[in-house]
């Protein structure tokens, strides 16, 4: 069967789907991508072939502030407004026109797809292609939870729920002007607009199946997937696809301390005074191990700033290798850096309120398997009395350990390749 790919230029909706497509070619499949050049190393590692960007340009979230230098003065419902527009549907018609292209050169059968490359709409009902999109519970709110994007959570009150009415109008009002570029392209093609506030999951309702990468304990307590979604567990990277750690460190392997990791990601790290420096200032001194990792930016800098004996500083080590020897993880709160912890059975400390940021940490303080800080600077007072409370409530250990034997539980890959498999099948003219 012949399957592309296709994702946003961006780790966290890129790396998710590497373990897929290198499942699906090793069971023979012709599996081939649709990326930007910018992932063109990373898929060539992954030993897979892959068609770059053509008419589309490459709008990624780590440029968009050089790209559009106003950007960084907006906040809230204004920023959310812009990041729909530019950097999620300002290319859909773009990316559209490449993959007709594509299936002109290649006539593939389905394509699998972060679900928040909206140009899938277009595939499915324009192309009549089966169409899997893979998605986050968060961005596919139902009926009864909380609005996106504001970190909020269940409403137990009417004032409450009358707050999170407020917010939806709010969000609506302030995604119009990305949902009307957006139903001008859908109308070009002849496509039913999607309703004002179909922003972000209507485009996902309208692909043949969309896999939630996680389980119901990763989301608040009674959510209901909508009609065409369904939870198939974690959703890992391909480790060959992923960026060459460093070897764990025999200070971290060796050591009898508890160990504390800390992160920014790879996309909000550029100033490590947001999380990676408080986190090692709180505790340099203290009875704890602690391991940052830097994406590569600063690495030297922090090195030479803390010489202290129990932190070790590097650019990449592989969460499988390290996650087995840490107690606690601090991080910004991507979805996949929370996930490889839950995995390893590590609870977190998030400190991030960007990118979506604040809704996963929210669902990870509400859940009892972190403690959402609520920022995006937190004091080193704050950071240490968190850790601190991660290991000696042993409420967050349990809560995690529950989370971890739901989510190996699954079997992701199989059910994957089975519903692509079949829904191909009937759908195929």
């Amino acid at each position: 069967m012949r399957i592309l790919f296709a994702s946003m230029p961006a780790d966290g909706h890129f790396n998710p789907l590497t373990g897929i497509a290198a499942h699906l070619a090793d069971g023979g499949h012709d599996v081939r991508w649709y990326a930007g050049p910018e992932y063109g190393a990373k898929l060539d590692r992954l030993g897979m072939r892959w068609f770059a960007y053509r008419q589309a340009t490459e709008v990624m979230a780590s440029t968009l502030n050089t790209l559009f230098p106003e950007r960084v003065a907006l906040k809230g419902p204004r920023l959310i407004s812009f990041d729909l527009d530019k950097l999620f549907v300002s290319q859909v018609e773009e990316h559209f026109q490449d993959l007709v292209d594509i299936r002109q050169e290649w006539p593939f059968d389905a394509m699998v797809c972060d679900g928040a490359l909206y140009a899938e709409q277009l595939v499915a009902e324009s192309l009549h292609l089966p169409v899997f999109a893979i998605g986050l519970s968060m961005v596919m709110p139902d009926a009864h939870g909380p609005p996106p994007f504001f970190g909020l959570r269940p409403s137990r009150t009417p004032v409450g729920r009358l707050h999170h009415a407020l917010v939806r109008r709010l969000l609506s009002s302030g995604m119009n002007a990305g949902t009307t570029h957006y139903n001008q392209i859908l109308a070009r093609h002849g496509i039913a607009p999607i309703r004002p506030d179909g922003f972000p999951h209507e485009p996902m309702l309208r692909t043949t199946r969309v896999f939630l990468n996680g389980s119901p304990g990763l989301e608040f307590p009674g959510y209901q997937p909508l009609p065409n979604a369904e939870y198939v567990g974690p959703l890992l990277p391909a480790r060959r696809a992923t960026r060459p750690g460093t070897p764990l460190p025999a200070a971290v392997v060796q050591t009898s301390r508890k160990v504390v990791a800390v992160s920014q990601g790879t996309v909000d790290n550029t100033d490590p005074g947001k999380l990676i420096i408080p986190t090692i200032q709180a505790l340099k001194d203290s009875e704890y191990m602690v391991v940052a990792t830097t994406a590569g930016a600063h690495t030297q800098a922090l090195r030479e700033r803390f010489p202290d004996p129990n932190v070790v500083i590097e650019d990449f080590i592989d969460y499988d290798d390290l996650f087995p020897h840490v107690d606690v993880f601090v991080t910004s709160g991507g979805f996949g850096s929370n996930l490889a912890a839950f995995l390893h059975g590590v609870p977190v400390v998030g400190a991030g309120k960007r990118e979506g940021k604040n809704d996963i940490n929210a669902r990870v303080g509400y859940n009892r398997l972190g403690i959402d800080l609520r920022s995006e600077r937190p004091k080193p007072a704050r950071l240490r009395r968190a850790v601190r409370t991660l290991l000696e409530d042993p409420t967050y250990a349990g809560k995690v350990a529950d989370l971890r034997a739901e989510l190996h539980a699954y079997d992701p890959m199989q059910t994957i390749e089975n519903a692509i498999l079949h829904e191909s099948a009937t759908t195929r003219p």
